[in-house]
Formats: C-alpha cells, structure tokens, sequence
C-alpha cells in the first residue's frame, strides 16, 4: 500500500527556546499594536458615529476607509511579523 513504509520517523525538530520566546513576544507586541487600531476603530463607531459619516477623500466615507486600513495594517503586521522572525542565514524559524 502507498505511503505504509518500514523507515523509522523522522528525527525531531530542534527547538531553541531562546527563539521562540523571542517570537512569542514579538508576536503578542504586534498583536497588541493592532487590537490598539481595532480598539479605537470601535471606540469611534460606537461613542462619535457622526464622524465616521465624514467623507475625508475620494468619496469614500471614514468607515469604510479606516476599515480597509485595519485590513491592510493586518497585512503589513503579519508580513512584518514573519519578516522580524526569520533566523539569520535565510534558515526559517
């Protein structure tokens, strides 16, 4: 049958506790920058609804504005994320 072999398991992966510690943390900061702009996009909508009915550019209102900037900070933090946990030498953490 396909895929059923004899060969031992593959060996284990190498953790380095140090590292992950260190994404950990840099992720959880990240995490904490975005909740900050989602906190204050929610802040807005539910205690100033009138200013999110301003049109601020190119006819499109604050709210839904703002909404694609939360959409492409997500982005740009999970790039940035992946790109701050890469480990020296091309080698992926």
């Amino acid at each position: 049958m396909a895929g059923f072999t004899n060969s031992p398991p593959p060996p284990d992966e190498v953790r380095d506790l140090p590292v992950e510690q260190y994404n950990a943390r840099l992720g959880l900061i990240l995490f904490a920058v975005y909740l900050a702009g989602y906190g204050a996009y929610v802040f807005i909508n539910a205690f100033r609804p009138a200013l999110m009915d301003e049109v601020p550019f190119l006819g499109i209102n604050l709210a839904v504005s703002s909404g694609f900037v939360l959409i492409v900070g997500a982005l740009v933090l999970a790039l940035l994320y992946a790109w701050l946990c890469r480990k020296p030498g091309g080698n992926r953490a």
